[in-house]
């Protein structure tokens, strides 16, 4: 007892948030392992301990980031931030450039010791940051198309564009929650559907032109036909494409109420990716319903307490930051779940916390940080408004 109660003292902020993480993380451990052993026996000679210790490292070095953040006051990320928005839309141009081929786009950048770096995780962190900043500063002005809106929105356009060519779901998801930011923010209703309606039309542009001329767009999108694809394949239900969704749906049903219990997953061998983009199935084939809904609680529960967080500071950096971040996140997990229930076209989206990956998890570790720094600090200054603002 006194150990957890020393553990209690060192650590600040939210402690449901801290508990809804070790939940998430206690999962992804034990599903990562119970998903990988079709990977181990062809990759690392049958050695099934492989994956799971590579994962709990990752996962022990994304706690120890998100203790790190949640030591900051996290008004100084702010100005790491902005400087960071002008490193990152460079790495997007040369992961576009010189990226590793992944499943017909490139998304990440090679690092030494065969790691990888997906330049759009720093990306998504760093316009969520400037977001709030813009936002916090402008509210004099925030009406204001030509000293507000346009600020706001050119960095917004600009990142999103160059995450589009290879992965058009994080591209929609960093969008989506860039508008609920400015929404929150005051940001004229105006503007806003303005840009929804722009964004509605290039993507109906995107797909007509792909249609109409397969061979077109390869060179600049070379993941449009698979957008279309995916999208047709949705609707159709007895397309060949639905391979991936119908062993999903097979993986679900076999689960049942409690499920097969951890290690007896079937559809680990069959399912593709059943480690990052279709893990929630193989979390219900072996957990049941029963384990379903919780993962859908526990992330509910972090945006409610997010949600919580904003109301008592509204309109604050703070604010901005923690509902752009969580907003983010969950958003991310519904829809890699709506995916693998056959409620949404297949994305590629992996489910926070929970699948396989390396800097993913570091930057979804160092976002639920920043968070938990902004509940730190009004737990020590409970009035609101007395926290730090964005310098």
């Amino acid at each position: 007892m006194k150990g957890l109660q020393n553990i209690s003292k060192k650590i600040k902020g939210d402690k449901v948030i801290w508990l809804v993480v070790i939940i998430l993380s206690t999962f992804s451990i034990l599903a990562v392992y119970s998903s990988t052993g079709t990977l181990a026996y062809k990759y690392q000679g049958g050695n099934t301990e492989y994956y799971m210790l590579k994962h709990l490292i990752i996962i022990l070095l994304g706690f120890l980031l998100m203790y790190i953040a949640h030591l900051v006051k996290y008004s100084y990320f702010s100005r790491i931030f902005q400087v960071a928005l002008w490193v990152a839309v460079p790495l997007l141009l040369l992961t576009l450039v010189a990226g590793v081929n992944l499943n017909e786009a490139k998304r990440v950048l090679p690092l030494p010791f065969g790691l990888t770096f997906q330049t759009s995780d720093l990306a998504k962190l760093t316009l969520i940051m400037y977001l709030a900043r813009m936002l916090t500063k402008r509210q004099e002005v925030i009406k204001d198309f030509k000293t507000a809106f346009i600020p706001i929105i050119i960095p917004v356009l600009i990142v999103c564009f160059l995450i589009l060519p290879a992965n058009f779901s994080t591209a929609a998801i960093l969008f989506a929650t860039s508008l609920v930011l400015m929404f929150m923010g005051r940001v004229s209703l105006k503007h806003i559907f303005s840009m929804v309606g722009l964004g509605i039309a290039m993507i109906v542009i995107l797909l007509v032109v792909t249609k109409a001329n397969p061979d077109l767009l390869p060179s600049v999108f070379p993941r449009a036909e698979t957008w279309l694809n995916r999208l047709e394949s949705f609707t159709d239900g007895e397309s060949e494409d639905n391979y991936q969704v119908e062993q999903a749906k097979i993986a679900i049903a076999g689960g049942g109420l409690f499920g097969k219990l951890p290690g007896n997953s079937e559809q680990r061998n069959f399912l593709p990716h059943p480690y990052s983009d279709f893990i929630y199935a193989i979390i219900i084939e072996e957990y049941g319903l029963i384990g379903g809904i919780l993962i859908i609680v526990l992330y509910l529960i972090l945006l409610f307490r997010a949600v919580k967080i904003v109301a008592k500071v509204p309109r604050n950096f703070g604010a901005f930051l923690t509902i752009g971040v969580a907003f983010s996140l969950v958003f991310q997990a519904m829809i890699n779940m709506g995916v693998a229930v056959s409620l949404l076209p297949v994305t590629g989206q992996t489910l926070p916390f929970i699948s396989m990956g390396g800097t993913s998890i570091w930057f979804t570790s160092i976002s639920i940080g920043i968070i938990l720094s902004v509940s730190k600090e009004i737990e020590n200054n409970p009035q609101n408004g007395t926290i730090a603002q964005p310098a």
